[in-house]
């Protein structure tokens, strides 16, 4: 008899466990949050009695920064170690805020002394995800400047309000990245896109690779025929030649834009660059990193560094700084036709010379004759 207990009492056991409601699991992939998130319809109400939705977009959150390194959901809402879905809401209603400052420390201690973080001792919050959205951060390398402004400094600030001493202020906003100028001492490098002349459009990623029977692996190894991996002046005119026999009319147009260093999160009054010559000498620092940014489908951005010369080749438009992008061909032109001008005037005067005595004679016998 006791033989038979060793086997009927784990057979017991295992049927109990085995039919009681399964009411907690560890909340460990993100596909367990989704499952009441993805609701389009899903919101909570908050302490002041407004409503707010917790709809999250799985597809946009898929191509978010941080899904494509891998964070899960738990690892930013830390609070939440278990899932309880006998409840209505499996976890509790009040989670703790984020700590953005946890895995970005050197962003969180720029940050800290910066005018935004500032603000909230005059009772205004601007917590992280003011800016870069709760669930949506997407890598900023290759935003433009308009897409950057938008998403930003836009939300709050008007420039037309605080810009009356800047020469051209359209042509900067459109050009030049707002950090280039309220975060000094952050590095910039310039951008170079792709424009379609016959499309009137900017060109994708894909459409470029396309163009070029390319990849992002072999991007630059097509281009860079010296391997020292900088796309120099002949190797860009080889990449618009191919471009063309793609039935691609390209042009390039330039932006000034901040590098995404944690000290781009450093703005504070009063220093702001206001000095015209930090951009408009032919030496600025600010031409030197000039890049081809390509996204690609993961999300992830490449930058190609190119040859600071090709800003003074005609495929770059809408990007001149007086002395720094002047094309140098034109000047030799201009150069040549200057000389020309002069030469035809020396030329005459120098035959009016040679041949003054010859008119005198002639003009003598002329009067002689008359007489």
């Amino acid at each position: 008899m006791k033989s038979s207990y060793i086997y009927i009492l784990p057979t017991f056991i295992f049927l109990f466990f085995m039919f009681q409601p399964f009411s907690y699991c560890g909340a460990t992939e993100n596909s367990e949050c989704f499952e009441c998130h993805s609701d389009e319809a899903l919101e909570r109400v908050e302490s002041e009695g407004m409503k707010a939705g917790i709809f999250v977009n799985e597809y946009k959150f898929k191509n978010s920064v941080h899904n494509i390194n891998s964070v899960a959901c738990i690892d930013c809402h830390a609070d939440i170690t278990e899932l309880n879905y006998d409840l209505e809401v499996p976890h509790s209603s009040n989670l703790a805020p984020v700590d953005c400052g946890a895995c970005h420390e050197d962003e969180a201690e720029a940050y800290e002394n910066s005018v935004h973080k500032k603000a909230g001792g005059k009772g205004i919050s601007i917590p992280c995800y003011a800016c870069h959205d709760y669930h949506y951060v997407r890598p900023l390398e290759g935003y433009t400047v308009t897409e950057r402004e938008n998403e930003f400094c836009l939300k709050c600030h008007d420039p037309n309000k605080f810009h009356d001493w800047l020469p051209q202020k359209e042509t900067h906003f459109d050009h030049v990245e707002c950090a280039v100028c309220h975060a000094p001492d952050a590095p910039r490098h310039i951008h170079l896109r792709f424009y379609d002349l016959v499309e009137n459009a900017y060109l994708e990623s894909d459409e470029i690779l396309a163009a070029l029977n390319t990849d992002h692996e072999n991007f630059l190894k097509l281009l860079d025929t010296n391997k020292n991996l900088i796309i120099e002046v002949d190797e860009f005119e080889k990449m618009v030649f191919l471009l063309r026999q793609s039935n691609i009319r390209v042009t390039f147009r330039g932006e000034l834009l901040s590098e995404m260093e944690p000290v781009i999160h450093h703005i504070n009054r009063g220093e702001a660059k206001r000095e015209c010559e930090t951009c408009h000498l032919p030496t600025s620092p600010f031409f030197e990193a000039v890049t081809i940014v390509l996204d690609n489908e993961d999300g992830r951005i490449s930058h190609y560094e190119v040859e600071r010369r090709v800003l003074e080749t005609y495929y770059v438009n809408h990007f001149y700084v007086i002395g720094g992008t002047r094309v140098r061909l034109l000047d030799r032109i201009g150069l040549v036709l200057l000389l020309g001008g002069v030469s035809v005037v020396l030329v005459h005067l120098s035959v009016r010379v040679v041949t003054a005595p010859l008119r005198r004679r002639k003009k003598e016998k002329k009067d002689e004759f008359t007489a």
